[in-house]
């Protein structure tokens, strides 16, 4: 179960944060496979916390031998023991933070692949919602955040709450009048712990908030400083990212603030519990009821609580700030819960199994159809309008109107990664049962921003095909007329493309994009304005590249330029989100409509209108 995140002033819809028993519930989930490595290390640390108790009765009966005035050879047996003690502790307690140490790194793992998994199933339009800086700030920030709880405080708190309760339990074996004293101390421990967490899980939540609202500004501005500058809006960004870096600061504080009043509390507690104590002594050693040697252990082990205690209620604050991280982690992998596909068919978008045959689909399976499809952003918002198209097999449809009109989500909901608001699609991305006979690839999506990732050209290309032999990658970046450019790099193929490696320029990182779609081999390619980034001349060199890439394939291409349109066996006119026209180019050029006006525009742009 999951709510919603408390809505900054960006407008933006926030991502879900998980309840508290949900989040508590996918922590168990993470750890259940590992339950033994946690017994394991949770049993090492109670037997060395154990062995660390001798230290003050091995201590109280030094003070025993000296207030009794025996000889020194006597105070040779509790030396050796506090040395062996302190030995055989040390090892334990090692073994045993280690074993620990990793479950919190294994947990870790397992909580970032599942965040990524699922942050990339999300769909399109809810993270539009949300914008990228919610996203952002949970990637960054409240992972690690976690990661420091999980490194720091997991360990230090499970040694301090053992210590704690054996600690207790030794004060009671001494003197059961002794533990009564200690415990005077936690109606204030307890007092401070609960005004403490009451405070801090809303406020660090509304901490990530804040910060997350902080980076969708900057994120905004930088991302669009040239129209900002262009129309002189610098002052008006300026301040509002000051008045959210404002809000942040004022949060962080308010939290400092909570830290240092929770701490004031505590150094209370610890002066009434151990005055106390040391009166509860005072009295059983006038008394004969114990000697001064046992006096002395009560009040070092009460003394040594002082540590674990204070740690304990410290890392309250590392776990209600690792809390609300967490909470917003699981609020995502919850949200991109899908149900699992049925029994032999592949979940869309997904690859086979690798047992399945490499082998080009049946043309009467590649058809798609697309039946009373509306989609809106949000309410009052729609783009799609009972949207219906069949592609036939093998058949090259082009979408193209104005822009607004709709192309791309249409383009996205075929492709399988945005969900209609409304209406079915059947084939390859879609409910039918087309996907179960293609290939790796039901369905494949290139877009005009495309990317490019760190590493060789081949292992970027083998994304598509992690089995593809490098003659399947050379044939691939031949199939889009780019292997001349590719063997022409330093290292070929073994070239570092990508971040801090060499930088491919737009029209070359589309024919990449293009030969893993290649490789890909799928039933269905949708192409959203693949050739839209390149110049005239790149365009011209990718459209012949997209050409290559798609024959022999059903595709749906959104068509940046016209002469893609020309080239389709049918065009599809899309006006306010509805389809308004459909046919061969020349049909439609001739029939003076919608996209006879867009030819007619596109041609006068041209200093030579092409020929069709």
């Amino acid at each position: 179960m999951t709510t919603d995140s408390p809505t900054p002033d960006t407008g933006a819809e926030l991502l879900p944060i998980a309840t508290p028993a949900r989040t508590r519930a996918a922590l168990r989930t993470l750890i259940r496979p590992d339950r033994g490595l946690a017994l394991t290390g949770i049993g090492i640390l109670v037997a060395a916390t154990a062995v660390g108790l001798l230290v003050q009765p091995l201590l109280g009966r030094i003070v025993d031998i000296v207030a009794d005035g025996r000889p020194a050879g006597d105070l040779t047996l509790p030396v050796v023991l506090l040395v062996a003690v302190a030995v055989v502790q040390g090892l334990t307690t090692t073994l045993g933070l280690t074993r620990i140490a990793r479950l919190g790194e294994t947990v870790l793992a397992r909580l970032r692949e599942r965040f990524v998994e699922r942050a990339l199933n999300l769909p399109a339009d809810r993270l539009e919602r949300a914008g990228a800086g919610d996203l952002t700030a949970r990637v960054t920030g409240d992972v690690a955040r976690v990661a420091e709880a999980v490194r720091s405080a997991l360990p230090e708190m499970a040694r301090s709450v053992l210590a704690i309760l054996l600690t207790l339990g030794a004060l009671a074996l001494l003197d059961v009048r002794f533990l009564l004293a200690a415990l005077l101390a936690v109606p204030v421990q307890l007092l401070t712990a609960r005004w403490y967490v009451r405070r801090a899980l809303t406020l660090y939540a509304d901490q990530r908030v804040a910060n997350g609202a902080q980076q969708q500004q900057l994120l905004e501005t930088i991302g669009g400083a040239v129209t900002v500058r262009g129309h002189r809006l610098e002052e008006q960004h300026t301040e509002r990212s000051a008045g959210r870096s404002r809000k942040a600061v004022d949060l962080t504080m308010r939290s400092v603030n909570l830290v240092l009043g929770f701490y004031g509390r505590l150094h209370i507690a610890e002066y009434i519990g151990l005055a106390a104590v040391l009166i509860a002594g005072f009295w059983l050693v006038r008394d004969g009821a114990v000697s001064i040697g046992t006096a002395t252990a009560a009040a070092l082990y009460f003394h040594s609580l002082f540590g674990p205690v204070n740690a304990a209620l410290v890392l309250l604050d590392d776990a209600q700030s690792a809390a609300a991280g967490l909470a917003r982690l699981v609020g995502v992998t919850d949200l991109a819960d899908q149900p699992e596909p049925a029994a032999g068919e592949p979940a869309a978008g997904k690859a086979a199994p690798a047992s399945v045959p490499r082998q080009r689909i049946a043309s009467s399976e590649a058809a798609v159809t697309v039946h009373a499809v509306s989609h809106a952003y949000g309410p009052g918002r729609p783009v799609l309008h009972e949207v219906s198209l069949t592609l036939e097999p093998g058949e090259h449809v082009a979408l193209v109107g104005t822009s607004g009109a709709g192309k791309s989500t249409l383009a996205r909901i075929v492709a399988g990664v945005q969900q209609p608001t409304s209406g079915t699609v059947t084939g390859p991305a879609g409910t039918g049962s087309a996907a179960a006979g293609a290939g790796e690839h039901p369905v494949v999506l290139v877009t005009q921003e495309v990317h490019v990732f760190t590493g060789t050209l081949a292992e970027d290309l083998r994304l598509a095909r992690p089995d593809a032999s490098d003659a399947d990658l050379r044939t691939a970046l031949a199939t889009v007329h780019a292997l001349d450019w590719a063997e022409a790099l330093s290292d070929g193929l073994a070239t570092v493309v990508g971040e801090g490696g060499h930088r491919l320029d737009p029209a070359r990182a589309q024919q990449l994009a293009l030969a893993r779609l290649v490789l890909a081999d799928p039933a269905l390619a949708v192409l959203d304005e693949a050739t839209a980034e390149a110049g005239s001349a790149g365009a011209r060199v990718l459209e012949r590249s997209a050409e290559a890439a798609l024959a022999g394939r059903t595709a749906l291409v959104v068509a940046h330029r016209l002469t893609q349109a020309v080239a389709a066996d049918r065009v599809v006119v899309l006006e306010a989100g509805r389809v308004v026209e459909s046919g061969p180019h020349d049909e439609l050029r001739d029939a003076d409509g919608p996209y006879a006006a867009l030819w007619r525009a596109w041609s006068g742009s041209r200093t030579t209108a092409p020929h069709p």
